[in-house]
């Protein structure tokens, strides 16, 4: 065959154009932007469940200090009791920790016969601004949240503290 009947060989292309390249971009940002606030709450969700973990943890320790002294709060000259904090019981653990950061600092309000049990929020932490709040638990076992709004709804508390 001559050269001038040779069919035209079309080279073949081995990368991608601009638009397939965008569009796979647009499709990551998509996924990100649908993916990154479900990480998050999946992040928060498992601090908030570290600080149920050490308020219930508390509860037990309250308790048992009720079943030593006969009251919540104390007298000073009972063990885990802190002159500097008048009639306060010291717990034993104030801070849950993730890795090196805390997240919440723990804390209680106790007279003699009933305590509240308070996990409240580091500041600058991405619990700061947690839809739940402060987490509280009583001598009874009420469970309940502070949430950043200022109000307490039922169903707030209920989903705060699964």
């Amino acid at each position: 065959m001559s050269p001038a009947f040779r069919p035209h060989r079309r080279s073949m292309s081995s990368g991608f154009t601009l638009i397939e390249v965008m569009i796979v971009v647009a499709i990551i940002g998509i996924l990100a932007a649908i993916a990154y606030p479900s990480y998050q709450e999946h992040v928060r969700r498992s601090h908030r469940s570290e600080a149920q973990r050490a308020l219930l943890e508390a509860t037990q320790f309250m308790q048992r200090f009720y079943a030593a002294n006969m009251r919540y709060n104390c007298k000073l000259s009972a063990p885990n009791c802190s002159a500097g904090d008048g009639d306060s019981v010291t717990l034993p653990v104030t801070t849950v920790v993730s890795g090196a950061t805390t997240m919440y600092n723990l804390s209680v309000t106790a007279d003699q016969t009933t305590f509240t049990l308070t996990a409240t929020p580091q500041t600058g932490t991405t619990m700061a601004t947690d839809r739940c709040g402060a987490l509280t638990i009583t001598e009874s076992g009420i469970k309940g949240t502070a949430a950043t709004s200022g109000t307490t709804s039922p169903d707030t508390w209920q989903n705060c503290w699964r």
